[in-house]
């Protein structure tokens, strides 16, 4: 029986690539809200006995939560077979530490929320920092998607003479990874502390790099303040205007015009539905919820 896919995001281009790719049927839902605010989610398609799989970036997470747990039990009890989670974009992983007394380690808490309402979960790119896993957290099958291969492939096809550059330390081993893949250079910008508030940055080596293109990579774009630092950083340094690429597009129209103006190119892929998207990761995602489903 084929897979039933449900789209909590408009989702678009993303969607209709994953409904291709596991040869799904397109879910139906009539949702609406209350004159107060509650959320009213009524499943149109029958899912008895089917495997069920929903598409939800959690960029945005507190408003998208309940409408994707009261989907998810739902479906559990109009009886499809199992539930699978794609989340592209996966919320609250920052705070997976108390760094202060009485702080909410929301990573964990979140992770409960998903676990406890899903069957298995597929996701791209986590932010694992202090975790080595999702597993640690996550109690249900998990999936990592990694971008770095159509990263390159479009870096590849589309950028002359690529030079690959991480922002700072944390970028290092995803923009190495890439640079491999794509058979072009990289440096990670170098910074210096010379006090509370005087920091210097520079990129290591440009003297090598005449004639060739900067590609800054950066796992996720959101207030795009990194982003523009390391812009001016390039330019000081008498770099040519990047290209910039990322996994997750988080910024607002105001930052997305900024760095459209500062750079070559503005690239994303499209874990979150944006106008910069232009790496497809839907043949990916379905590769990996594959893996779930049950025949």
């Amino acid at each position: 029986m084929r897979p039933i896919l449900f789209d909590l995001n408009n989702s678009g281009d993303l969607f209709t690539g994953l409904c291709h790719e596991l040869n799904a049927e397109a879910g139906q839902l009539n949702r609406r809200h209350f004159p107060d605010g509650e959320s009213y989610l009524q499943v149109v398609s029958p899912v008895s006995g089917r495997s069920a799989v929903v598409l939800c970036s959690l960029n945005r997470p507190d408003e998208k939560l309940l409408p994707l747990i009261f989907l998810a039990e739902t479906l559990k009890e109009l009886g499809a077979g199992q539930v699978i989670l794609v989340a592209p974009y996966l919320a609250y992983m920052r705070q997976d530490h108390r760094f202060n007394p009485g702080e909410c380690v929301s990573s964990v808490h979140f992770a409960r929320l998903i676990s406890q309402s899903f069957d298995a979960l597929v996701t791209v790119d986590p932010h694992l920092h202090r975790y080595h896993s999702l597993d640690q957290i996550y109690f249900i099958p998990s999936a990592v998607v990694a971008s770095a291969e159509p990263v390159a492939r479009w870096i590849q096809q589309q950028v002359y003479r690529p030079l690959l550059i991480g922002p700072d330390s944390e970028s290092e081993q995803w923009v190495a990874q890439v640079a491999a893949l794509a058979g072009a250079p990289c440096e990670v910008l170098e910074k210096q502390r010379h006090g509370d508030r005087s920091v210097t940055v520079s990129v290591p080596h440009p003297e090598r790099y005449k004639g060739h293109t900067p590609v800054l990579l950066d796992d996720i774009i959101s207030s795009g303040r990194t982003l523009l630092e390391t812009l001016n950083h390039l330019q000081q340094a008498g770099m040519p205007p990047a290209v910039c690429i990322a996994s997750h597009a988080l910024f607002d129209d105001t930052v997305f015009r900024e760095l459209q103006q500062r750079t070559q190119q503005l690239i994303t892929c499209n874990t979150v539905s944006h106008p910069s998207n232009a790496i497809d990761l839907s043949a990916l995602l379905a590769d990996a919820v594959q893996r779930f489903l049950t025949r």
